[in-house]
């Protein structure tokens, strides 16, 4: 599923590379990222351009956010990275609106 990205460094209706590039299972850079939509020391959910992605993990902090070149980079223990689906990616917002409010 490709979204359009919107933003004053690309033109309106072309779609953004997404790229997830991990080293060592310790720094995660991630482009074409449209949307932070929460995070934690265990969890990030992002919105990219190719559907919602949480990352899994302990003691993830967000090394750097761009938010008009649609990078974000994470540091910490990776567990895992999953692609998530419409029904799930409601279900994990719902988990996470609980748990700050």
């Amino acid at each position: 599923m490709n979204q359009y990205y919107d933003n004053q460094s690309q033109p309106k209706g072309t779609i953004q590379e997404h790229d997830v590039i991990m080293r060592g299972r310790k720094l995660l850079d991630i482009t074409g990222v449209t949307h932070v939509e929460s995070f934690d020391n265990e969890e990030f959910l992002l919105e990219t351009v190719m559907g919602a992605l949480a990352i899994r993990g302990e003691n993830l902090q967000m090394k750097n956010l761009d938010v008009d070149k649609g990078i974000v980079s994470i540091k910490g223990r990776i567990f895992d990275l999953v692609y998530l689906d419409e029904h799930q990616t409601e279900k994990a917002k719902g988990l996470f609106s609980k748990l700050f409010k």
